[in-house]
């Protein structure tokens, strides 16, 4: 459970933060939050497929493994991919508002939260560190990034170019896993979209994210090897 509290710089002056990953910080991640913007650095990684919210609203994720609590991106103490997703790499921090003001909290229940290792989150004489300066960018980022996860979402919705899938894995060793719950795009509806319909999607900024999420999922068969060199 998370408790999230507004970070200052007179409580949380010895205040540090894990940056190793690790089962240990928190990182059995199956899958993380993402969103359009985010898509053409994630794309080289991780497949990017769609699931509904505990609200019932569509969202894209990156996946990281098959089934919860497998991240099979971790090894030997690192994330062997160049590239995290914000919603993963902000942790513990979280932007919260206040009024029209966006203002930090930090999870102080999250693994990642030290006093005595990690980076420093503030200097000696209370100003802010260059690494909590990058995790304020970081928080920026994603905070507008996510605004844009309800239009795009609704114009798949609109154009029905959102679909369930199952996909069966038969890894090396002959088991098989089953991943399902989850969506992606279309391809037969989006080839069928006529022009006024690409050219609003294009101009909203969303066609290219299409066929960023599209590309991305070749990524399963190099998670697939990554599942049968785990097992």
């Amino acid at each position: 459970m998370a408790n999230p509290v507004l970070l200052n710089n007179v409580d949380h002056k010895d205040l540090r933060v894990i940056t190793r990953r690790g089962d240990a910080w928190g990182d059995n991640l199956m899958l993380a939050v993402t969103f359009p913007a985010e898509f053409r650095t994630l794309q080289g990684h991780y497949p990017i497929v769609f699931r509904k919210s505990n609200e019932g609203a569509f969202e894209p994720v990156a996946l990281f493994g098959f089934q919860e609590g497998e991240n099979l991106f971790l090894r030997d103490g690192r994330w062997d991919a160049t590239d995290l997703p914000l919603s993963v790499e902000r942790l513990p921090f979280m932007i919260g508002v206040s009024g029209q003001e966006l203002i930090m909290h930090v999870d102080l229940d999250n693994p990642r939260v030290s006093s005595s290792e990690g980076e420093p989150v503030f200097l000696p004489h209370g100003g802010n560190t260059e690494f909590l300066e990058r995790m304020n960018s970081t928080l920026l980022a994603l905070h507008q990034g996510l605004q844009d996860i309800a239009g795009f979402t609704e114009a798949l919705l609109q154009n029905e170019l959102l679909e369930s899938f199952v996909f069966d894995i038969e890894l090396n060793d002959g088991s098989q896993n089953r991943l399902a719950g989850f969506y992606t795009i279309n391809e037969d509806r989006l080839a069928a979209l006529d022009g006024a319909v690409l050219e609003r999607m294009n101009r909203a900024g969303y066609l290219a994210a299409v066929y960023f999420a599209l590309a991305s999922l070749s990524n399963f068969r190099a998670l697939i090897e990554r599942k049968n060199g785990h097992a």
